[in-house]
């Protein structure tokens, strides 16, 4: 039972509101609505009615509320305990993958600073395999990344997975009408691929993706950044496979349209990266909050 979706309980039925308690909580309604909506499938009752009358607890939500009181109060009396190991004041350096900075880098660092009012977040934005060299080499406390092998020197806790998928410009699949029904290899090799830098695994997939047509593989044309890539997609430079929710608001706007594939596109994993000789608290703690936020508002 996750303890964020208790505490939104209890901030639910104190406020009578779920839009209320997503305005102090910091999050989308929607999002407050999932946590109650998890919280009632795995309790298997139902906590709140809401009617024209407002937001109110049922029997079952009454019987919960002062169980889930008391565990938020012993949590926030826990967390005030171990404080003493989490440094009140300093700085903390975070490496975030483009595609974790351009989905939730404002959510983060809204909900770190408000955990942690007195430190200083540096964060730096870069592909992953130069974060875990910055993060092996005391550069960065975490590093916030596409998976990957972490040496005895890192550990690592898993964020996200996110799938992927291939899309193109309205108009260049206008001019190019056969982009339509599953696309093989060799129809997909036919333009320009925007991809992400080398050394990234969405490069390394692609290159051993198009191995197989030997002197028919198309050209990569490498972006690090993510509104880059986009952009150069919206603008009919190449086709290009990206992580599914940089692309669903262009989707919605038809600014992008899909392309069927025959080979359905492996998904991308995220984790969250630490040093194993750093004895601070915080890195973990940014890591456990990092996975909640993203997990409950996705």
């Amino acid at each position: 039972m996750r303890l964020r979706n208790l505490s939104t309980f209890v901030k639910v039925a104190q406020l009578e509101s779920f839009h209320a308690a997503a305005r102090q909580l910091h999050a989308t309604q929607p999002a407050i609505s999932a946590r109650i909506a998890a919280l009632e499938a795995e309790l298997g009752v139902k906590l709140f009615i809401r009617d024209t009358g407002g937001t109110r607890l049922t029997a079952r939500g009454q019987q919960l509320l002062p169980y889930a009181e008391k565990l938020v109060a012993i949590s926030r009396e826990m967390k005030n305990q171990i404080s003493e190991d989490v440094p009140e004041t300093g700085n903390i350096k975070v490496g975030i993958a483009d595609t974790i900075a351009h989905l939730w880098v404002g959510p983060l660092l809204s909900h770190w600073r408000e955990q942690f009012p007195l430190i200083e977040f540096e964060i730096a934005v870069d592909i992953s395999s130069r974060l875990q060299k910055q993060l092996e080499n005391h550069e960065l406390d975490l590093a916030i990344m596409v998976a990957r092998e972490h040496t005895h020197t890192t550990a690592s806790q898993p964020l996200c997975s996110y799938p992927q998928c291939w899309v193109a410009s309205p108009e260049l699949l206008d001019r190019h009408p056969s982009l339509s029904g599953a696309l093989e290899l060799d129809q997909l090799a036919r333009f320009p691929i925007l991809s992400f830098p080398r050394d990234t695994h969405p490069w390394h997939y692609l290159r051993e993706l198009f191995t197989p047509l030997n002197d028919r593989r198309p050209m990569l044309h490498t972006c690090s950044s993510v509104e880059s890539l986009l952009t150069l997609a919206r603008q009919g430079l190449g086709i290009t496979l990206l992580p599914r929710p940089l692309v669903t608001e262009y989707l919605k706007k038809e600014q992008l349209m899909e392309l069927d594939t025959a080979q359905v596109p492996p998904e991308l994993n995220f984790c969250c990266n630490w040093r194993t000789d750093d004895d601070r608290i915080l890195p973990r703690l940014l890591a456990d909050s990092s996975r909640d936020i993203i997990s409950t508002e996705e």
